[in-house]
């Protein structure tokens, strides 16, 4: 494209951004009229008039926004006009690309009715994030915006600081999955230094790594604004973890933090459990699947007797076992002002021991609800002790049998004794579904005698009792 052509369509673009405050601004009176003497104002209905030649303001931006769409060459989206005067605008996976979302953000400028704006998985890439950004530096009503998986990569991340370092309107930003990584990061951390009304940001599934961690932790710690942080599903390994661990420490607002499926593993669970023993303002903490193991759970839960704000606690997933839902378990027992509401070990697989002291602490936390994964003891239980008298039982209610009517010929034919095979082959014939260790369970039960035989009429008043 030539220079002359660059500046014409400038023109253009400057044209559709002062066209409405022109039409607010300027009546639409015709040159004839202005040449002729004024009239009386008794002569005429001057409410009348008036509304005749006034042009209504649109603080939509629909003429904006049709304008804007013929100067980058796409075709309007007929979703979009229909919703602009909307408080919520969601337009996930519209396919809207860079080249339509800078003709939507022109319209967007003046406009007065949308108040949260989702655009995400719409392919805007750096370029349509940067006609985001540089609208919201203008609109100062949408404080809720969604641009999850936009693939707004570096650029992206560069547009989208600078505008929150301008932005005071903001409150919530969802930046999930968009390949944000290290140098990403840098421009974040300025951001997060820099803008103090941003409450909620989600910068989940991103491609932050190791490199991150210390330009994060150290935002972490200046921002006074944040209350809701997601990192979940990024990198952070060893001193990276560390270092975000540490931010938490520093940090006086942060209500809700999820760092799941970050790969924290034990240092970072101890570097954790050492921010919250300082830390008395997080209420929710979510470090679930993060490679922690019975040895860094143990280490987090010594500290946990010393927090007296964190609510809900999630770890589950992580290789801790039941020795390390044990040792958080008891910590919390141990901490008079502990403020637990919520654990979750989810996955899990706890024992009798951990069973036995979860009971003791519902005594005195009759509140606390903990989700697990199950108890093997439990389950060891179950297969060890199963009652087959009750299975046979069961199988009579449902087949409304009496209790007479199993074994009964038998009973007539050998004077009511059996052999045990007899009466291990006619309960197989029944069909009612027993393992070879029940079977047996049940003939040592009625032949306690050891004489080899069983008196069926002693099967069926245990049967009936």
């Amino acid at each position: 494209m030539s220079m002359t052509e660059e500046d014409k369509k400038q023109e253009m673009y400057e044209d559709i951004l002062s066209k409405e405050e022109t039409e607010e601004s300027v009546p639409d009176e015709h040159p004839e009229d202005s040449e002729k003497p004024k009239e009386d104002s008794d002569d005429w209905d001057t409410d009348l008039e008036i509304e005749e030649v006034r042009h209504s303001y649109d603080p939509s931006g629909k003429s904006r926004y049709q304008s804007a769409c013929q100067l980058f060459g796409v075709v309007p989206v007929s979703y979009f006009l229909r919703h602009m005067g909307d408080s919520e605008l969601i337009m996930r996976h519209h396919g809207l690309g860079a080249q339509a979302t800078k003709a939507i953000a022109l319209s967007l400028v003046t406009n007065t009715s949308i108040v949260t704006l989702d655009l995400s998985d719409n392919w805007l890439e750096g370029e349509g994030a940067a006609a985001i950004a540089d609208m919201l530096k203008e609109n100062c009503y949408i404080s809720e915006l969604h641009l999850c998986d936009n693939k707004l990569a570096l650029k992206g991340a560069k547009a989208l600081s600078l505008m929150l370092m301008e932005n005071i309107t903001l409150q919530k930003v969802n930046l999930s999955g968009n390949e944000f990584d290290d140098q990403a990061a840098a421009c974040f951390s300025e951001a997060l230094m820099n803008n103090q009304k941003v409450e909620s940001l989600d910068l989940s599934h991103n491609m932050f790594g190791d490199g991150s961690g210390e330009i994060l932790g150290a935002a972490i710690a200046e921002n006074t604004g944040m209350l809701d942080l997601n990192l979940s599903w990024n990198y952070f390994r060893g001193k990276s973890a560390v270092a975000i661990a540490k931010g938490l420490g520093a940090n006086i607002f942060l209500r809700v933090l999820d760092l799941s499926y970050s790969g924290f593993g034990n240092d970072g669970a101890a570097a954790l459990g050492e921010a919250l023993k300082v830390n008395n303002v997080l209420e929710e903490l979510n470090i679930s699947n993060n490679r922690i193991a019975i040895q860094g759970a143990v280490r987090f839960a010594l500290c946990l007797k010393e927090n007296k704000t964190l609510r809900v606690l999630k770890m589950a997933r992580n290789p801790i076992q039941s020795d390390g839902c044990f040792a958080v378990l008891k910590a919390i027992q141990a901490n008079s002002e502990s403020a637990i509401e919520s654990l979750d070990f989810s996955d899990i697989v706890v024992n009798k021991q951990f069973d036995d002291l979860h009971a003791a602490v519902k005594t005195t936390m009759p509140n606390l609800s903990i989700k697990l994964g199950g108890n093997s003891d439990m389950f060891k239980r179950t297969n060890s002790k199963a009652d087959p008298m009750s299975k046979i039982k069961d199988y009579t209610k449902r087949n409304n049998l009496q209790a007479t009517e199993l074994f009964g010929k038998m009973e007539e034919e050998k004077s009511g004794l059996v052999t045990h095979d007899d009466f291990e082959r006619n309960l197989m014939n029944i069909g009612i579904p027993m393992s070879k260790e029940e079977i047996q369970q049940l003939i040592n039960f009625l032949d306690k005698d050891k004489s080899g035989m069983i008196n069926i009429s002693v099967f069926h008043k245990a049967l009936s009792s």
